[in-house]
C-alpha cells in the first residue's frame, strides 16, 4: 500500500477512536453511494454527523481541511440525502471534517463541526 494510503487509513482509525471517545455512535465507515464515499457516519444526541477525514503529513501545502473542495461537498450531500431517505431517518444532519496533521510521532486532531457552512 502506498504511504499516503497508509496515512489515510491511519487517520480514519484515529478519527473513529476520537469520535467514540466523544460519545458518538458509529453507524457506517466508508459508506458508498454512486461516486461518493462517506468516511464516517455517526450519531450523537439525535444529530447525524457526516464526517470527512483529511490526514496530512505536513501543512506545507495547506491545512488538511483545505483539501475538501466543492465537488466533494456536493457528492457528500447527495450521498447523505440518499442515506437518510433509504434508512428512513428523522434526524438533523451535520457535516464535519476531522483534520489530522502528523507531527513527528504524534497526530494533532481538529474536529470542525458544521464545516461546510464556511465553504
Amino acid at each position: 500500500m502506498a504511504t499516503h494510503n497508509e496515512l489515510g487509513t491511519k487517520g480514519e482509525e484515529i478519527a473513529l477512536d476520537f469520535l467514540q471517545k466523544n460519545n458518538y455512535k458509529i453507524l457506517e465507515k466508508n459508506w458508498r453511494f454512486k461516486k461518493a464515499e462517506v468516511d464516517i457516519i455517526a450519531l450523537k444526541k439525535g444529530i447525524l454527523a457526516v464526517v470527512e477525514v483529511k490526514t496530512r503529513s505536513s501543512d506545507y501545502f495547506g491545512n488538511p481541511q483545505d483539501f475538501v473542495n466543492q465537488k466533494k461537498i456536493q457528492l457528500l450531500v447527495e450521498a447523505i440525502n440518499e442515506y437518510v431517505i433509504s434508512k428512513n431517518l428523522d434526524v438533523e444532519v451535520r457535516f464535519d471534517i476531522i483534520a489530522i496533521l502528523k507531527n513527528k510521532d504524534k497526530f494533532d486532531i481538529q474536529h470542525l463541526k458544521d464545516a461546510f457552512l464556511y465553504f
